[in-house]
């Protein structure tokens, strides 16, 4: 979860299709809305997401039951539902292989996770074990009835990025980084916007397009672009090592240049970015 994630404006929403009723409680999550409502929350209470399909009766079932223990916890963590059938692409990002599958993450990164119906009390332990492992570690943790208090210069920026105003967001991100160049949510969301824009904007065959021309550097920063997008991490990073092993002068500085933007799309200690870094550095010396 500390990669790119995609803040498209695509508030797509579940629609009534004849399949079963939406979950009864929960932030709905949308590719606009997954930073605020996932990574950013994620900071202040654990995140509990649960992945669902209205295709699964199933789903349904252990999405009442979180919502009720929600209810019963009173604030003390937040809930989140995906309908995979909707949001392809952040169930893509969660890595689902089953419906329904939870994950919570806590400070953005996922603490715990299980696929399948559990039961109640099995729900009850895996939550107060989640909010035992969590008790004051959270960046944010505090009172979850006290309403944070948000720069307003901030509280418009995430309110572009909601919106999928990439063009407003970024520039008003910018201005917060530029006056405060150590302010981490600006420095990230600056540049996980440029890279969604650029991102977002290549064309579906880069990949097939770069094989075909592998020394092509336009082709190659492409194709890791869209790799990235599809979460195949590691064969973005490997494409551009390889291109750093052939190259050499301006061009290999190109492309390495681009690799080290790419690895600051993701926490330091993501092992694909470990394992890019060593790799690049074999490449280079």
């Amino acid at each position: 979860m500390a990669g790119a994630v995609d803040l498209s404006a695509l508030k797509q929403r579940a629609a009534g299709d004849g399949g079963a009723a939406a979950p009864s409680g929960g932030v709905e999550i949308t590719e606009a809305n997954l930073e605020a409502e996932v990574l950013v929350r994620s900071s202040q209470v654990p995140v509990v997401v649960l992945l669902w399909s209205p295709r699964s009766d199933a789903s349904i079932q252990l999405g009442d039951a979180l919502a009720s223990l929600a209810a019963a916890d009173g604030g003390k963590w937040s809930l989140a539902t995906v309908n995979v059938d909707v949001v392809p692409r952040v169930a893509q990002m969660f890595g689902v292989q089953a419906i329904p599958t939870v994950v919570a993450l806590g400070a953005g990164q996922p603490l715990s996770s299980f696929q399948g119906v559990q039961p109640p009390e099995q729900l009850r332990q895996w939550i107060d074990s989640l909010l035992n492992a969590v008790a004051g570690k959270l960046p944010g943790d505090g009172d979850p009835d006290q309403p944070e208090q948000v720069d307003p210069e901030l509280a418009q920026a995430r309110a572009h990025l909601d919106a999928g105003d990439f063009d407003a967001a970024g520039k008003a991100y910018q201005a917060i980084l530029d006056a405060n160049p150590g302010h981490a949510e600006a420095k990230g969301a600056v540049r996980q916007i440029g890279f969604l824009q650029r991102a977002t904007a290549r064309a579906p065959g880069a990949v097939v397009a770069a094989d075909a021309q592998p020394d092509d550097i336009e082709l190659a920063f492409a194709a890791a672009d869209v790799e990235i997008l599809q979460q195949n991490v590691g064969a973005a990073f490997d494409r551009l090592v390889g291109l750093v092993q052939r190259t050499a002068g301006d061009d290999r500085a190109k492309v390495r240049t681009r690799l080290v933007e790419l690895f600051e799309l993701f926490d330091p200690a993501d092992p694909e970015v470990i394992a890019g870094r060593r790799k690049l550095a074999n490449a280079l010396y």
